[in-house]
This record gives C-alpha cells, structure tokens and sequence, in this order.
C-alpha cells in the first residue's frame, strides 16, 4: 500500500501532508519503511570490499527515510492529539520498533564494519564530523550489546521488546488516570480565588467533556496544580492535591505500580547482560556525567541546601498561616508572603501577559534581536490538528530557515508537560536544507473571543521550549545523526534554559508585557521587586526537582538483585526521599514514581539530573551573555556558531568549552539558587 509516507512530501519546507494523512495509513508505513531500512543495512554488509566511510557510514546514514518520516508524525500525534487507533498502534507497534532497531544496532557484520572504521580513525581524509560520526556509532553500537554472543543478544532483544512494551503502557496508563481524576467542582463558590479567565476555561473544560453546568480542573503533569496559588477553599485544594497524587497508585485498570517495578526489574537485568552495575551506570557511560557516582555527588551537594532553605521557607509560611500547612497550602500562602514581603501578586500579572504578545512581542522578538531570525504566520499551512499553528522562519538575509509549529492548548488527547518535536531535521547528506519542529504547551484553552492570558510559570515553559525549538532550527549538519537536539541527554536542555534568560531581559519585557485592556507596560517597580524575588521559594523549587531526581537515580541504581526484592512502591520511594533528607511532607516530590513520565516512558530514564546539570552550564553561559553586552547579534552568533548551530556533530563539552574560554563553574548556579 502505498502511503503518504512512501515518498517525501511536496509541499513547502517538507511539511508533512497531513491533510492526506489518515491513522490507517500509519502501519503499512512502518511495515514498508521497516521492510526498507533492514534491506539497506544488509546491502551495506553485503559489501565485499573493506569498510570505507562511504561505502558504509554514508549509505547507513541515508536508510531509513520512509521509516523516519512516518515516525516523526505518528509520535508528534501520539503524544499531543491521540486516540483509540494511535494506542493500539503504539501498544502493538512498540516492540516491534524495539526489535527492528535491536536488528541494526546489534549486527555483528555492521558492527565489524564501524569497528574496523573506528580502530582506523586516523585517516587524514575524514572531515571533523565523519570522525565524530563513526566515533558515536561504534560506541552507540558496543553499549548496546553488539559486542554480545547470539544467545546474550536473543536474550537482550527479549528485554527490549518487554520494555517498549512495559513504557508505552506506562504512558496511556497515566494520560488516562490524568483524564479520570481530574476535579469536577459543581459550586462556583468552591473557585474562590480564581480571576474570570481562569473559572471560564474550567467552565470550558468541563462543556468539553459534557459535564454541565460544572467546572473542570485539568490536572498537569507534576505534583499539584498552579491554581493552587489562588484557590482560598482549603478543601478543594486538598482535593485537587489529592487527586494529583493518587495518579498510577490508587488502583484499577491504570494503576501504574506492577507496570513501573517490571519496568525497573527488566531495566536492571538488562543493565546487568551488558556488563553493568546498575542502569544508571549504563544509562550515564554514554553522558557528559559518565557516572552515577558523578551524578550523585553534585546532587548530593545540593540537597542538604536546598532541604534546609525549604525548612525555613515552611517556618516564614506557618508564621503567616498561624498553622501547620501541607503541601496544598505551600502555594497559596508562598503567594501570600511573596506578597507581603516583595509586593508582587504573580497571579495578578496575568493579564500583562496575553499569549499572543508573550509569542510575537517576547518570543520572536528576542529571537530576532538575538539571532536575527523573522516569523511569519502560514495559514494556508495545515498542521496535524486545528489548533497547531505554522510560522515560517526566516533568517536576517531573507533565506529560509525552516517552520515553527506552535500547538498551545491542553486536551484530553494531549499528554501532560511541554515539549518540542522535530517533523523534518536538516541534513545536507540528505538534501534537506530545512528543520520543521512543533512546540506543545498545556495552558488552558478560554471561551471562544476571550484572550489567552499565561501565568508567569507559562511564560517561562514558552521561553524554555522555544529554546529547544531553536536548538532544531538553527542546527547545520551533514548527517542526519547529528541534526537538531541530537545531544547527549544531559545537554539537552542547556540551550532551552539559556532562552529563559530572555524573558525578563529588559528590551524584551517591556516589547510584550502589556496590559490586555489599557496597552500599559508592566510598572518597572512590579520587575524590579521580581528580580528581587528571584531566590525566593528556591528552596522549594530546588527541593521537589531533587527528590524527582534522587528519586529516578535510586530506581536506577538498584543491580539486577535488589530490583527483584522490591515490591512496594511507596516504601521504596519514602526509604529514598528519607535517606537524602528530601521527605518533607509539605514538599512532595516534583513528579511521584507512579507519574513520573520523564523516566518510566519519556527517555529519561537514569537521567532526570539532566535539568540540573545542564543548568550548570546555563548559569555559567548567562553570567557570559550579562559581562558581554547581554542581547547582541554577536552574542548570538557565537553561541549560535559553538552550541546551538553544530547540533549533535561535535563534543558538547568541548564545543562549550570553546564558546566560553573555559569549562563551567558551579558558583553562578549555587548563586541563582541561593544555595553558596
């Protein structure tokens, strides 16, 4: 069957033809495109003359095309607009995924070949990036068991299909308790608290799920919910909390324990064929952190900070409340000594923070200023759902640099978080000159007419993956391993936390932060208190991130034998929070074992450190930009020349390393955390 998949598309930039694009075209595609790339692998080992760069990494390089272009949109529509149909598919699908990239990555007549590549890598005839390129293979190729016997490697494809199978369900698993257990509130008394825009999207929510003449709060990803600031009814921020927390672990069709103890159990076992200690170790040999052991001692040296900065923040808010307060409390009486104490009120801010400014006047703007790119909205571009939106972009010349797709809106069909996507990555071994990559929110969607107006954190996670989305835009590569946010995972999220710098940055604050009713700018009284503000609930902040990330490490760190001796998923988790001293009931857990997507199904696994970790280098790299003139084009076309424009295709660290002068130092980060 031939499918829209089978050729690449004609329309402009590559977009994806998805008004041809049906769920039943989806399986004859994987089939095809399957079927292709496994005839091209065996092509290249059929090769009767020795390994040559292009004679085996080039034609490597180039398989796969239809296999790629269908799942590019088959996971950007997974995760942002599933149905009944993309389930079963991913269920079905997922370890035959698995054992279709276990046949390549596990070749021994491949792996002979990059091997013998690898053992040569002298030769004066690679560029750079061949060199990078068969270094990456060759190490890609021996951690994931290449190297094995037939038996070890039958055994280990086992493992991987389970698993894809095991996370896939994990993640349908918690989009639909997410969906069951959001609140229905039936008196709008109980939304006390709450401004007009925010109680119409709850009235919204719930006329979308047919529940009349009710409210519907929508329940994100992590632990508890921003309208928890707002809300002054102890009880139904008690409930919401609740409901948050009970996601993957109260029972039922979706609960998620038995699920995430295999997933653990497997993990380690196949950890253990490989030659390693534990997944973790694993997981981090092929990081810029290298080991667990690594990872452990930078969190271990900011726990304890952050664990005491988080006491004395509980202390200030007790005095306030005249009472113990839990952790459905913390926002709301933060919000209460933030104001008393700095006289800013975030969720008043609101409406200086309309979405479509915040994208045009913030985003773009900054985007222009800092790289000099342009945006420009392609209606008669469709995307994969009405809402997603299509910008083309171009560059200060007029040449074009690729599509931004913007898809805002939170839906049943949606999966919590925010994330980018590439649709098409830019290769020039390929002959694809151009990047499309879809940003996806979940800010709640208003009646028809009403403006969208975001909350600081929004605005915030709209900076930050946009900083992902510029990372796939502005990546210039021959090989399509390297094209985009193709980085070790622990880099990956450098580039989008730089791109937060910009939202308060002068220039750019005072070009959107414009009241929706009366165009008047943000009082430079309300910025300055919020740069004073900057450190305050960083106690908080830094505490529930690190015991999500102590908390994956100490699943991932157990060997093969003390996985199997687990079975309790709540001790487990409280025995692990208990021994970094992060257990503070009013602090829970950013993201609980039974919903946390990031390392059971989002490729996070043994790596949710990442976001700290990078940050070490995203404090270092702003303390650059401030002591060098801050939002200037040359700025930018350094850091676009040394981080963001060479994608995967080099060291990270040394690229960093040559943008900077010199390795990151940890002091910025311990400052901005108020951790020195």
């Amino acid at each position: 069957m031939t499918t829209p998949f089978s050729q690449p598309s004609t329309l402009p930039y590559g977009l994806p033809p998805f008004a041809d694009i049906r769920d039943e075209h989806f399986a004859p595609a994987f089939d095809e495109g399957m079927a292709e790339q496994r005839a091209e692998v065996v092509n290249i080992t059929r090769v009767r003359s020795m390994p040559t760069f292009e004679n085996t990494m080039e034609p490597l390089e180039r398989s796969g095309r239809i296999l790629d272009r269908a799942l590019h949109v088959f996971f950007n529509k997974s995760s942002s607009d599933s149905n009944d149909a993309t389930n079963a598919l991913e269920e079905e699908y997922a370890p035959r995924f698995a054992a279709h990239q276990d046949a390549i990555k596990l070749d021994g007549e491949l792996y002979w070949r990059i091997r013998t590549l690898w053992e040569g890598r002298d030769g004066a005839d690679w560029t750079p990036e061949q060199r990078y390129l068969v270094e990456r293979w060759y190490t890609e190729m021996t951690l994931a068991g290449a190297a094995l016997d037939d038996a070890a490697k039958a055994k280990l494809g086992e493992l991987n299909a389970r698993l894809s199978t095991l996370t896939t369900k994990f993640e349908k698993n918690l989009l639909a308790d997410t969906n069951e257990l959001a609140v229905v509130i039936r008196d709008r008394a109980e939304l006390a608290g709450l401004g007009e825009g925010e109680i119409a999207s709850a009235a919204e929510a719930a006329r979308e799920r047919g529940i009349e003449d009710a409210w519907l709060v929508a329940l994100p990803l992590f632990t508890g919910h921003p309208w928890l600031a707002s809300l002054t009814e102890p009880e139904v921020r008690e409930r919401i909390m609740t409901a948050s927390r009970s996601r993957g672990i109260h029972g039922g069709e979706h609960d998620n324990r038995e699920v995430l103890l295999e997933i653990v159990r497997l993990r380690a076992e196949r950890a253990e064929l490989l030659g390693f200690a534990s997944h973790a170790a694993a997981v981090t040999a092929d990081q810029t952190a290298r080991t667990p052991e690594a990872v452990a001692d930078m969190l271990g040296r900011l726990a304890p900070a952050a664990a005491r900065n988080a006491r004395a923040e509980q202390q200030a808010l007790e005095r306030l409340a005249g009472q113990p307060i839990g952790a459905h409390d913390w926002a709301l009486f933060t919000e209460k000594v933030r104001a008393a104490e700095y006289d800013v009120d975030t969720a008043a801010l609101r409406p200086w923070f309309e979405a479509e400014r915040v994208l045009r006047d913030g985003v773009f703007f900054a985007a222009g200023q800092v790289y000099g790119l342009s945006f420009t909205e392609r209606p008669d571009l469709q995307a994969y759902h009405p809402e997603a939106r299509v910008f083309e972009v171009l560059q200060e010349d007029g040449s074009a640099l690729g599509l931004y797709v913007l898809d805002l809106y939170t839906r049943d069909s949606k999966r919590g978080g925010a994330w980018m996507n590439p649709l098409i990555s830019q290769s020039e071994l390929l002959g694809i000159p151009t990047s499309i990559v879809v940003n996806n929110l979940n800010v709640p969607k208003p009646p028809a007419g009403s403006p969208t107006l975001l909350t600081l954190d929004e605005v915030t996670t709209l900076f930050h993956e946009f900083g992902h989305a510029l990372h796939g835009l502005l990546a210039h590569v021959v090989y399509p391993r390297f094209s985009g946010t193709n980085v070790y995972r622990d880099f990956v999220e450098f580039p989008s936390q730089v791109n937060e710098m910009w939202m308060l940055w002068p220039e750019v604050l005072a070009n959107y932060a414009k009241h929706i009713e009366t165009g008047e700018p943000l009082d430079q009284g309300i910025v300055d208190r919020l740069h004073a503000s900057e450190q305050f609930n960083e106690g908080f902040s830094t505490s529930e991130y690190l015991a999500a990330a102590l908390l994956d490490q100490a699943w991932h760190r157990l060997s093969a034998a003390e996985a199997a001796s687990v079975t309790d998923v709540a001790a487990f988790e409280a025995a692990a929070l208990a021994e970094v001293g992060l257990d503070n009931p009013a602090v829970p857990t950013r993201y609980a074992s039974t919903y946390f997507a990031h390392t059971f199904s989002g490729g996070y696994d043994a790596g949710y450190y990442s976001y700290i970790w990078s940050e070490v280098l995203d404090a270092d790299a702003v303390e650059w930009f401030r002591a060098n003139g801050g939002m200037t084009r040359a700025n930018g076309d350094r850091f676009r020349e040394f981080v963001l424009g060479v994608g995967g295709s080099r060291d990270p660290l040394e690229a960093y390393r040559e943008f900077r002068g010199r390795d990151a130092e940890l002091a910025p980060l311990l400052k901005r955390r108020g951790l020195e």
